[in-house]
């Protein structure tokens, strides 16, 4: 019986990984273990549960019969282990987090790792990348997004906000005009990050201006590269007050247009509505709001 559960539960993690070895790495099983498995599965099934080929793998009739019940066997598994934990005073288990690389002394980070202190049998899998994650394929419990949150499935809470300005380096500004108005924007390099939107809303009391920019000179997949390519020298970026908060102040940069502002953005915590929250998942966002963590300079 339990080769059964375990089988179905590495029978799930295919399907939402997309493939043998991503499941694999999910469950930190080699690519044969996950194969031994599920072939294992089948056979005292009496039936094919994926077609296979070389390049992709698909549900079969029974698998799509199979999978939701098996889901819902996984979730409940979860679930009983989460509430389990969560009746003793020192809470025990794995968090699987993504969040962005940039900010590595913003509040959030740091209130994360005052988590981990505080909890030692809590173990914490950190991915840091500024390119979203599927949650549910790459088996995340939480995400941390910045912005503006799109349409989807997952649950979120908003943990706070946090600002951004637009700012270019002495020697570019000096090359060129004053820029002393939005419509003088139209006229500068701008430097653009592939997964965030170009597009620029400016405000000052009750005006409010969107500028898109014309000219993006280079094109980056991290703000971390975006705020070097900005000092620099090659053009201009909106990006995190704290991000560039020391190199205003050492004259490293110069903020545009300081009349204007920009709309704050929000923090989030977003998690799969693939079943129950893990009990250990709601404790870290209930301290993350209890340390004002998204609240980001």
């Amino acid at each position: 019986m339990i080769e059964d559960f375990r089988g179905l539960a590495v029978f799930v993690a295919v399907a939402e990984a997309g493939s043998l070895t991503a499941a694999g790495k999910r469950l930190k099983l080699s690519t044969s273990v996950v194969s031994h498995h599920l072939s294992r599965l089948e056979e005292k099934l009496g039936v094919t549960l994926y077609f296979r080929s070389t390049r992709a793998m698909s549900l079969t009739p029974e698998g799509v019969l199979a999978l939701d019940p098996a889901r819902r066997m996984v979730a409940a598994g979860e679930e009983a282990l989460g509430l389990i934990g969560s009746g003793s005073d020192e809470p025990v288990g794995t968090l699987r987090i993504t969040m962005p690389a940039w900010g590595e002394q913003l509040h959030l980070r740091q209130a994360l790792w005052t988590f981990a202190r505080q909890h030692p049998l809590v173990k914490i899998v950190l991915h840091s990348s500024d390119a979203p994650a599927d949650l549910v394929k790459e088996g995340f419990d939480l995400a941390i997004r910045l912005g503006t949150l799109a349409d989807s499935s997952l649950k979120s809470r908003r943990l706070g906000h946090f600002e951004t300005i637009l700012a270019a380096a002495p020697a570019y500004l000096a090359t060129r005009p004053p820029i002393q108005t939005p419509d003088d924007l139209i006229a500068c390099d701008f430097i653009g990050v592939t997964m965030l939107p170009g597009s620029m809303m400016l405000l000052r009391g009750g005006e409010a201006l969107t500028v898109e920019p014309e000219r993006v000179r280079l094109e980056v997949d991290t703000i971390a590269s975006a705020r070097s390519a900005v000092l620099a020298g090659l053009g201009l970026r909106h990006l995190p007050r704290g991000e560039v908060a020391g190199d205003l102040e050492a004259g490293h940069l110069q903020r545009v247009l300081p009349d204007w502002s920009m709309p704050a953005l929000g923090v989030y915590a977003v998690w799969p509505d693939s079943g129950p929250q893990k009990a250990l998942t709601r404790r870290l966002i209930e301290d993350l709001v209890s340390q004002k963590a998204g609240l980001l300079p």
